[in-house]
């Protein structure tokens, strides 16, 4: 009898949602447990560390992987799982790109430590106490992981052979992207490259978005509860910031069918380097103030206060790809505490 090729699924630093969407594809996830024996999926089932480790190098066939990396667990589970996995996946945005995570970059894991455990309105901490790597009790050592202060995507700390982007991957491309896998696996079919990107288009957002564009210049920035969409012309060009420009192609636009202007999730278009370099050229190309007719000082003006009502434009444009941008982080004064600093 043919062995089952192996699967498994980790999750790291993210919401959750990536092992969630898995379950999404519905009654195939009956075909995914015909074709394939599970070996390590801590969300689902009670599966150790040390089961991990008990494996041989490559046991495991296929390794979707979803979550940056923010911590030295984070970092130990991908090294390992890297080991022990002939195909590992970088599964979902934060895993592809950082994501939500990564946006601490702006800031440090000690201010983040202070701003959950200390500072928060809703926390009642007197005593100031934060999480600490370790504490002594009368039975030993406790021992928490270490937070980084830069969030990192999977393929910053190792080998990542393949990528399914989203936040989550939606049902319909994560099944086209796991056929490719049960095709080569059971029916002895051809990889794709590796590196290549699953699930998704080499196209950016906007060619499968519905919405009509007419090239119209706005005057400012709307949020979504500022201004009731027209359904059917594009978001970007009535004021509300739209990803779609700069967003690789493949989720079927569906925030912005909804009247939401996308967010980026489905990652970097190929060839660009910069996802929220691109964002800003968009908006720039659809910013409409000033004329030959004023002065240079009043046109900067005006174009300070159009630009002004984009609320938090870090997290707007780099909302899932601060890890993998030129920026990458901040550049805090701060006494290195990690150990992949120098990465």
């Amino acid at each position: 009898m043919k062995l089952k090729p192996k699967l498994a699924m980790y999750w790291a630093a993210s919401c959750g949602g990536c092992e969630v969407s898995l379950l999404n594809v519905g009654e195939k996830i009956l075909m995914v447990d015909r074709v394939f024996d599970i070996v390590f999926f801590p969300c689902i089932a009670d599966f150790k560390y040390k089961d991990v480790e008990a494996l041989s190098d490559d046991h495991i066939d296929l390794c979707l992987f979803n979550g940056a990396i923010r911590s030295s667990e984070n970092q130990e589970l991908a090294e390992l799982l890297r080991r022990k996995s002939r195909l590992l996946v970088a599964y979902g945005s934060c895993a592809h790109e950082g994501c939500i995570p990564a946006l601490s970059n702006l800031t440090t894991a000690a201010d983040t430590l202070e701003a959950v455990f200390v500072s928060n309105f809703s926390t009642a901490n007197p005593g100031g106490v934060v999480p600490r790597t370790t504490t002594r009790v009368p039975e030993g050592d406790l021992a928490l992981p270490l937070l980084y202060d830069t969030v990192r995507a999977l393929d910053q700390i190792v080998r990542v052979d393949y990528y399914i982007p989203g936040c989550p991957p939606e049902p319909p491309r994560i099944w086209e992207a796991l056929e490719v896998f049960v095709d080569a696996f059971v029916g002895g079919a051809e990889l794709p490259a590796v590196g290549s990107v699953l699930g998704a288009t080499d196209l950016a957002l906007c060619e499968e978005c519905p919405l009509e564009r007419n090239e119209k210049r706005v005057p400012r920035f709307f949020r979504p509860h500022e201004i009731v969409p027209d359904p059917k012309v594009c978001l970007l060009e009535q004021g509300i910031v739209c990803s779609g420009p700069a967003t690789r192609g493949g989720c079927g636009a569906l925030c912005p069918r909804a009247g939401m202007g996308c967010r980026g999730c489905y990652g970097l278009l190929q060839g660009v380097v910069d996802q929220g370099a691109g964002m800003v050229a968009a908006v720039a190309a659809v910013l409409g103030v000033g004329s030959p007719q004023e002065e240079e000082s009043a046109i900067e003006q005006t174009i300070e206060r159009a630009t002004s009502s984009i609320v938090d434009p870090a997290g707007t444009f780099y909302r899932h790809s601060l890890a993998h941008s030129l920026l990458r982080r901040r550049r805090p004064s701060i006494t290195p505490n990690e150990a992949d600093e120098g990465s």
